[in-house]
């Protein structure tokens, strides 16, 4: 299918005014699909959903209707069904969420009504991102107008994170709900079964289910149209990094990273030039520059060796180095671990201090094979995304950059590192293991 024109639909009228208030989200048609929602009834509803082809927007990417249909109907489970909405949007370099919620609150609302419906949920949950104060304040402050004007008849539970990552993973963020450590599951069962405690859940991101009313204003197979086969409608795509313009553009998938970095974001500031694109966030494989024209779509960032993840474009300017960069995230990953799997625990802890090592110009060429080997030992073999992401982008780095990691090794120290972008920029959990040279030698 080829990629055609699209419309803004999720912030659909916020480019024109306030849709904050109940008033002027219902002058501009919100509440309209729920209503007519309650009239096709829950097996439509799903049936819609399903037609759309929508996946995943937080990025795993799989299809919510077929997520939905999981869920069973009331009469075969004596427990009741939940919906929970992951508003835990702690993956650097993501922030559409947070406009979702700050923009256009009630179409998540709506959205979180008509989901809810189509699963005959009992009650809704949002997992709102602790640092997300203000988006949190206007998300309750328009519940209670739709609560008062009788529009919402699923509850719904505002819940407040405490700003951990991990939190983000699906299970971790269903311990946390319920007042537990947030770590992950094992899975299975899987949450659409035994979920929120231990009863039937439904978890979708807040865009994908903020998308919904649209999905049923337009009909599944009018949306199913918008972007391409596989990958249909819109998506909202953080741009940020050495851009001009960065921000959140609502655009097709199928838009290439070049539409995108060029054409809405001005190009690379500075008239610096492009060295890599990070694609769906910091825990999505890295591109490099002669990838620019890749099409952001699920089959597309397959191919080229990646994912869309949460479509979080990152975009590295040439004054980077790639091992600096590899170790920032690395001290990032091995700082949020949990640490309830050894793979993940002690992995990100011997990716982070053979990093550093190399950076540093103390380390050999053999222990830029170890480094790989680390990633191997890694992958497969945790609980959750997270030591695997870290382990994939580490090994995507030294693929895409291997000469420069030779470098530091070959000079015995960073080669660059007068003039990197990242020189200085340190780490929180730098401090925390300033004094731990000693024990890194030993390695």
């Amino acid at each position: 299918m080829a990629k055609t024109a699209s419309p803004v639909l999720v912030l659909a009228g916020a480019e024109a005014g306030d849709l904050r208030a109940l008033e002027d989200y219902r002058r501009a048609g919100g509440y309209a699909s729920l209503e007519q929602a309650r009239k096709l009834g829950s097996e439509r509803v799903i049936a819609e959903i399903k037609e759309s082809g929508i996946r995943g927007r937080g990025g795993a990417g799989f299809p919510m209707g077929q997520k939905a249909s999981f869920i069973p109907a009331p009469e075969k489970t004596a427990k009741p069904i939940y919906l929970v909405v992951n508003a835990d949007e702690s993956e650097p370099g993501a922030f559409k969420d947070r406009e979702i919620i700050e923009r256009v609150p009630h179409r998540l609302i709506e959205g979180m009504q008509i989901a809810a419906l189509a699963i005959q949920a009992e009650a809704c949950f949002i997992y709102i991102r602790g640092e997300y104060l203000t988006g949190s304040e206007i998300f309750a402050a328009a519940l209670a107008e739709a609560e008062a004007a009788g529009l919402v008849g699923i509850p719904i539970t505002v819940h407040r994170g405490a700003g951990a990552y991990i939190c983000g993973e699906e299970t971790a963020l269903l311990e946390s709900l319920e007042g537990k450590r947030g770590q992950p599951r094992s899975k299975p069962p899987f949450p659409a079964l035994v979920g929120l405690y231990d009863s039937p859940t439904l978890i979708n991101n807040v865009e994908t289910i903020a998308t919904v009313p649209k999905i049923i204003e337009l009909g599944g197979a009018a949306y199913a149209k918008i972007g391409v086969a596989g990958s249909t409608g819109t998506r909202l795509f953080s741009l940020s990094g050495n851009v001009v313009r960065g921000g959140n553009y609502e655009l097709p998938h199928g838009t290439t990273f070049r539409e995108l970095i060029e054409d809405c974001g001005g190009g690379i500031s500075e008239g610096r030039k492009l060295k890599a694109i990070i694609p769906g966030g910091s825990s999505t494989p890295i591109l490099g520059a002669d990838q620019i024209d890749t099409p952001m779509d699920y089959a597309s960032m397959e191919k080229a060796g990646s994912f869309i993840g949460s479509a979080s474009v990152i975009v590295i300017d040439d004054r980077a180095c790639m091992v600096q960069l590899a170790l920032r995230l690395t001290q990032f990953y091995m700082n949020e671990s949990c640490g309830k799997c050894t793979p993940c625990r002690e992995g990100t802890r011997w990716l982070e201090m053979i990093l550093r090592k190399i950076e540093e110009g103390r380390a050999s060429r053999a222990e830029l094979d170890l480094l790989l080997d680390v990633c191997d030992r890694i992958l497969g073999n945790c609980l959750c995304p997270l030591g695997d992401s870290n382990a994939m982008i580490v090994a995507s780095y030294v693929r895409h950059f291997r000469a420069e990691f030779e470098a530091h090794v070959e000079k015995g120290g960073c080669p660059v590192a007068a003039t990197s972008s990242l020189t200085g920029v340190r780490s929180p959990v730098d401090e925390l293991y300033r004094g731990r040279v000693g024990q890194e030698a030993a390695l």
